[in-house]
């Protein structure tokens, strides 16, 4: 976990890119069943997360995804995407495109500044 308040927790996803995952706290399966408190640290984290994978990796698209439907619980996932990642441009999750060798910037100094950030 890189943050947490009381409404979410941010967590990072082992994969070749950069990828973060919000979870809400209160246990709702969907979105419209949180709290507007909840709703706005969510957008509030996204928002930041977002501007800031795009200002440090320079990558070619940002994705947000939020399924839900093997873990029944409000999240959202932020990845940074590259035209020569091993997927691209399908999703993540989708068919494998390539094999890839990023040469990213490091991922764990992306994290301590942006946990300067949603503090």
């Amino acid at each position: 976990m890189i943050y947490e308040n009381d409404y979410i927790t941010i967590e990072k996803e082992s994969s070749e890119i950069p990828w973060l995952k919000i979870f809400t706290k209160d246990g709702h399966k969907e979105l419209s069943s949180c709290s507007q408190d909840t709703k706005n640290e969510i957008f509030k984290a996204l928002d930041i997360i977002e501007k800031k994978m795009l200002s440090y990796y320079m990558c070619e698209k940002i994705n947000i995804a939020s399924f839900g439907n093997y873990m029944p619980k409000v999240h959202f996932h932020i990845m940074a995407r590259f035209k020569e990642d091993s997927y691209f441009p399908e999703p993540m999750w989708g068919k494998k495109q390539r094999e890839s060798n990023l040469d990213l910037a490091s991922f764990d100094i992306f994290c301590e500044e942006l946990k300067t950030l949603l503090n």
